[in-house]
């Protein structure tokens, strides 16, 4: 079956405010659909990309900061360490940016498109995709962690994306 890119959802849609749901027991289907979501974030040039970003309530989620893809399944965190701030981008909020503030190290427990064990220990880059990526599944978006002065700001923008699915040229 040739691979095929999957829409990405922009905000608005209300999949992407869902709590995904845990993976009970990896097919073949989720290994094609991480095929899929990977080339979808490759192909929008991103460096994340979750499953409700594509439509699906699933816990699934694709990164590559340039080390490598990753595959994972029912990321978790369970430990986190420091602080700092980055400011992100989002695949389903096009032309919005914000800064937020994560955790500088994070340790990830998932499992790989097999059915494996991972445990990933990341940190700066990788931690905050980890971190985005994950708040995804729980249906947490970058504008969540605006201030009121950046909701604001940004008022217009997000407006334009809910309405019509189209990034609008307002410049923040």
């Amino acid at each position: 079956m040739p691979e095929t890119k999957s829409k990405i959802r922009i905000f608005g849609d209300p999949v992407l405010r869902k709590k995904a749901k845990p993976v009970q027991k990896i097919t073949s289907e989720h290994r094609e659909i991480l095929s899929q979501m990977a080339s979808s974030m490759y192909e929008d040039s991103g460096i994340g990309l979750a499953a409700p970003q594509i439509g699906l309530s699933s816990q699934l989620i694709v990164i590559d900061i340039g080390q490598g893809l990753y595959k994972l399944i029912n990321p978790k965190i369970v430990k986190r360490e420091g602080f700092h701030a980055i400011t992100e981008g989002c695949l389903s909020l096009p032309g919005i940016c914000i800064k937020v503030k994560r955790s500088k190290r994070v340790w990830v427990k998932a499992l790989d498109e097999n059915g494996n064990p991972v445990e990933i220990e990341a940190k700066d880059l990788f931690a905050c995709v980890l971190q985005h990526e994950i708040d995804h599944l729980k249906g947490k978006l970058i504008i969540d962690y605006a201030s009121f002065l950046e909701k604001i700001r940004i008022k217009r923008k997000l407006a334009a994306l809910k309405t019509n699915g189209k990034t609008c040229k307002l410049q923040l």
